[in-house]
């Protein structure tokens, strides 16, 4: 049964008028989950939340049709509007962190859902179906587990919360907009699973936004391809993997890091660096123990990078990952063994770090929305670095932002916008390019490529690679992504709950496994030979 039908639609600028989504149109069956895929900017979250009958500031519906159910959307006052999100058609964010209110406790966040639908029944009955919904998305539905708030959960639990959220009215349509970008691999896994057997269950449609093509080919039906505000291929999931007819199509495929494919550019990179007499370590951790309170978070780690080298930092949430990364740019001090910049011991807070210090070794955090000042521009977060590292000023200012800029694919006008006006992926090619703007020695790249599209995240890898042989640039790479780690990393260092299990070189670790934790995370991990063959 069709359950949606959007035709002719198109979404216009209220200045200036142009076209931001045009000529779309698609349908979908009910339990039918349709992947919609694309680069930043391609229009994706304005499509997903226009089923909401949501549109971002400055933007309005110009034609078309939307009907969910047999109502249209588009034709809705906002009191029916009001009443449709939740109960018609629902929503899950990109970031729980974000979504959930961190001074409400979870139970009583997803009880609000059914007190805003429901006329009928008690508080007592909703409450045994918010335990009914946790259960359902294989979340603990104790009293106690209900009464936590979500800083005490870990983000894929944070994750089913907000699922259980949109579920918990029965609606018959839910947008899943990046629910799992960020999650290690295991709970990827697991929030897939739960998205799969809601929708199964109930007869539910899913339109599942996202970038991560190997996700798109564990969980959808079908796949829709946008670029430009436009769809221009549309298929059965197994098809389009297999035999995409658009060339914008293969070279997403061709993007997408696999643990089955190696990156043939990587090979070159290593080599040119190889060929050359071996060089200290840049960048040593010595016996590294931390401890947050009186729970010891790290546990006698070891690690050391050459000049031109990445060793990549593996793990599932809560193995240490980020931990390790804080202590050796200095944001966390309580610790105890050593981190050393070319031989030299750093002083453990970044607040007695010299200058020349800071300079050498820089850092780019995980989440952009928070690590951009918002009523900054983005040139005045740039200029930060250059003038207070590098004495750069006047004309020369403005010259090298928008060289900075450039590196990561960006246009130099971007200087005079704010965080608010880009998407997701933008933000973090800011926050990359801010810190390479100093020229450091070593990068800490914390899960950058998380928010990224595939094309872009592929220019950002080439990016590293062609500064880690011609800068000599040492990078210390923590991510969650496997198959990525192949493509960027000579060394891979495996983690799990503050100790280091596994390490060795890049293709040894991931293809002949010593740890019986290596090769859960490389089981958990989606493949494109799974739905392509």
């Amino acid at each position: 049964m069709t359950l949606v039908e959007v035709s002719d639609f198109q979404v216009t600028l209220d200045r200036g008028g142009r076209a931001i989504v045009d000529e779309v149109g698609f349908t979908m069956e009910a339990g039918e989950i349709v992947a919609l895929v694309g680069e930043s900017g391609s229009g994706k979250t304005t499509i997903g939340t226009a089923l909401l009958g949501f549109f971002r500031s400055g933007a309005s519906p110009a034609s078309g049709r939307i009907v969910v159910d047999g109502q249209d959307v588009l034709a809705m006052d906002v009191a029916e509007l009001r009443a449709a999100r939740g109960s018609l058609i629902s929503y899950v964010p990109q970031d729980p962190t974000t979504a959930l209110n961190p001074a409400l406790r979870v139970g009583e966040q997803v009880l609000e859902v059914l007190a805003a639908h429901r006329t009928d029944g008690s508080r007592a009955e909703w409450r045994e179906e918010v335990r009914a919904i946790f259960a359902e998305v294989q979340l603990p539905s104790t009293d106690e587990f209900l009464q936590r708030f979500p800083h005490q959960l870990s983000g894929g639990q944070q994750q089913r919360v907000c699922i259980a959220a949109s579920l918990v009215a029965r609606p018959r349509l839910i947008v899943f907009d990046e629910p799992t970008t960020g999650l290690d691999v295991t709970t990827q896994a697991y929030v897939l699973d739960v998205v799969r057997s809601v929708c199964s269950r109930h007869d539910i449609a899913a339109l599942y936004i996202t970038h991560d093509l190997a996700v798109v080919a564990a969980i959808a039906d079908r796949v829709m391809v946008a670029y430009s505000g436009h769809l221009v291929e549309t298929g059965r999931a197994a098809e389009l993997f297999a035999a995409p007819r658009e060339e914008y199509t293969r070279e997403l495929l061709e993007a997408i890091p696999d643990l089955d494919r190696p990156r043939p550019s990587a090979a070159g990179a290593v080599a040119a660096v190889d060929g050359a007499a071996p060089a200290a370590p840049v960048l040593a951790v010595k016996d590294l123990t931390a401890r947050y309170g009186r729970k010891t978070a790290l546990h006698g780690v070891e690690l050391s990078v050459r000049p031109g080298h990445c060793l990549a930092v593996v793990g599932e949430s809560g193995s240490g990952k980020t931990t390790l990364g804080r202590c050796i740019i200095g944001l966390m001090d309580s610790y105890d063994g050593a981190v050393e910049l070319a031989g030299e011991t750093l002083p453990r807070s970044v607040r007695r770090r010299t200058r020349r210090q800071h300079q050498e070794l820089q850092y780019v955090f995980q989440n952009p929305y928070a690590s951009l000042n918002p009523r900054q521009t983005i040139g005045h977060s740039l200029a930060v670095p250059l003038k207070g590292l590098g004495g750069v000023g006047g004309a020369a200012l403005d010259s090298q932002i928008g060289d900075a800029l450039e590196k990561v694919r960006l246009p130099r006008s971007v200087m005079h916008q704010y965080p608010g006006e880009l998407s997701g992926g933008e933000r973090q090619r800011v926050a990359i390019a801010r810190a390479l703007a100093s020229g450091p020695k070593v990068l800490v790249c914390d899960e950058i490529t998380s928010a990224l599209d595939v094309s872009v995240q592929a220019s950002i890898v080439d990016l590293l690679h062609e500064l880690q042989v011609q800068e000599q640039l040492a990078l210390l790479f923590v991510t969650h992504n496997l198959a990525l780690t192949r493509w960027i990393a000579d060394e891979v260092m495996v983690m799990r709950s503050g100790r280091v299990v596994e390490s060795g070189p890049c293709d040894q670790v991931l293809t002949q496994p010593t740890d019986a934790y290596t090769q859960r995370l490389l089981d958990s991990t989606p493949r494109l030979a799974a739905v392509a063959g």
